[in-house]
């Protein structure tokens, strides 16, 4: 599985690589947001006793869509899903891991979605990447969004208001006091 995992993650990096080079807003998948993704999902794996490798390959597979520009962002859980199922395909990934892993893409995009803990992990792995690296959110918010200063705070508010709410009761609790931090620190709550 290891294998798997390491073809895996150099195609996800490949292609961010390519979408940075090729799109608008020169966004960077990789070093912005799905290795934060990944790291935060793997912890909490290990922390949770879920499935590593599902888990592994849930996170790094998980905004495939956006990276390779597949339909609307609206959608990209759905796209993503059926994205993955042809790249685990191509690298010959097992039956029973590629549906559990296309059952983490499809669903990451809330923990009230999550139906195992893997699930789960990619899911808050997916809100905690945002508190691993807010610089990130700062430029979505001026780059992508083009908002003022003051339009920028208020929505960086919000994506980290409607982040924590997002995550998982359990995992929410282990955040609370950073989440907490970064409300004093970053918006002087």
């Amino acid at each position: 599985m290891d294998e798997l995992i390491k073809k895996v993650k150099e195609y996800v990096i490949s292609k961010s690589q390519l979408y940075k080079d090729t799109s608008e807003d020169n966004y960077d998948f990789w070093n912005e947001h799905v290795k934060y993704v990944y790291k935060e999902a793997v912890i909490l794996a290990k922390k949770y006793n879920a499935d590593i490798s599902i888990v592994s390959l849930g996170a790094l597979l998980h905004d495939i869509a956006l990276i390779e520009k597949v339909g609307d962002r609206k959608d990209h859980h759905i796209n993503g899903r059926d994205l993955s199922n042809i790249i685990l395909d191509n690298f010959k990934c097992p039956i029973e891991v590629k549906e559990r892993v296309l059952k983490c893409v499809f669903n990451h995009r809330s923990s009230k979605n999550a139906t195992s803990i893997e699930e789960l992990c990619v899911c808050d792995g997916d809100v905690l990447a945002h508190f691993d690296n807010i610089p990130m959110l700062f430029n979505s918010a001026f780059v992508r969004n083009k908002l003022n200063l003051d339009e920028a705070k208020k929505w960086i508010e919000n994506v980290f208001k409607d982040d924590y709410n997002d995550l998982s009761d359990r995992t929410k609790e282990l955040f609370e006091k950073e989440y907490e931090n970064i409300c004093n620190v970053v918006l002087k709550k």
